[in-house]
């Protein structure tokens, strides 16, 4: 008998740990997640390869933020724009 209630404990014990290393493991993936950089953008998105991004090439934040990112009102989003832009902030997680 008290084999058996040692045994469970034991087992228990060992599934609580590994599920929660688990849990641990997967949000830290999702922490590390890091922003495209400026020519990963361009691979994606530069459909006319000018070394620019224009606001019909490009899609979600970024689209919805390019009046604040073009500095210079040019209609292009360059690198060093790029570089320049306010960081997004982190979404919460419910």
């Amino acid at each position: 008998m008290k084999s058996n209630l040692l045994s469970t404990a034991v087992l228990v014990f060992g599934l609580t740990i590994l599920s929660v290393n688990s849990t641990n493991a997967q949000s830290n993936d999702r922490d590390k997640k890091e922003p495209p950089t400026f020519s990963q953008l361009l691979k994606e998105m530069d459909k006319d390869e000018d070394g620019k991004l224009s606001k019909t090439e490009i899609k979600g934040p970024l689209k919805d933020n390019f009046d604040k990112i073009d500095a210079d009102e040019d209609g292009f989003i360059t690198e060093a724009e790029f570089k320049k832009a306010p960081k997004p902030k982190k979404r919460e997680r419910n």
